[in-house]
C-alpha cells in the first residue's frame, strides 16, 4: 500500500482539490486497493471544517466527489505513516520539515516537483487568489504526474516480489 498526503495551510482548498482529484485519478485506474489518500493542513485554523466553498464548487463542475473531506492538521505521526508528503508550496514543505524526523521512506516534495515542464512550481493559495479553476488545472497535472509516479514505483515493488 502507497500512502499519499496532500498538504496545504489550512487544509480548505488545494489540498483537499488534490485528495479528492487524486482518489478519482487512483480509483480510474482500479488502483483503490493499492493508494491510499489524506489530506491535511500545516495550520490549524481549519479543523473539522469541509472544504471552502470555491473548492466544492470547482469539484462539482468537474464532477468529483468531495465527500467526507474534513480538515485536519498534519501531525508528527503523519511523517512516518506517509510515503509521499505532497505539499502545494515552499512554504508548506518548510514547515513539515520544521514537524521533526521525516522517515527515511517518506518523500516530501512539492506537487508541481513532479511536473517537468518548467512552468509554476508553487500552487498559489486560492483562499486568497480566489482563483479556483487556475489551481485546479495546476493540482489535476500535478497529480495525473504524481499517479505516474507512483504506478512506476508500484511497478518496480512488484519486480521485486
Amino acid at each position: 500500500m502507497i500512502q499519499v498526503l496532500f498538504v496545504c495551510l489550512g487544509n480548505i482548498c488545494r489540498s483537499p482539490m488534490a485528495e479528492a482529484i487524486f482518489r478519482e485519478l487512483v480509483k480510474k485506474k482500479g488502483l483503490q486497493g493499492l493508494v491510499q489518500v489524506d489530506s491535511a493542513g500545516t495550520g490549524d485554523y481549519h479543523v473539522g471544517e469541509e472544504p471552502h466553498r470555491g473548492t466544492k464548487n470547482i469539484l462539482q463542475k468537474y464532477q468529483i466527489n468531495a465527500e467526507g473531506l474534513i480538515a485536519r492538521q498534519i501531525q508528527q505521526e503523519d511523517l512516518h505513516t506517509f510515503q509521499y508528503i505532497i505539499a502545494m508550496d515552499s512554504d508548506n514543505v518548510t514547515n513539515i520539515r520544521r514537524l521533526g524526523q521525516i522517515s527515511e521512506k517518506t518523500k516530501v516534495m512539492r506537487l508541481r516537483d513532479f511536473v517537468q515542464d518548467g512552468g509554476q512550481m508553487d500552487v498559489p493559495d486560492p483562499y486568497f487568489t480566489g482563483n479556483f479553476e487556475e489551481v485546479y488545472e495546476l493540482v489535476r497535472e500535478g497529480c495525473e504526474h504524481l499517479l505516474q509516479q507512483i504506478m512506476q514505483d508500484l511497478e518496480l515493488r512488484g519486480k521485486k516480489g
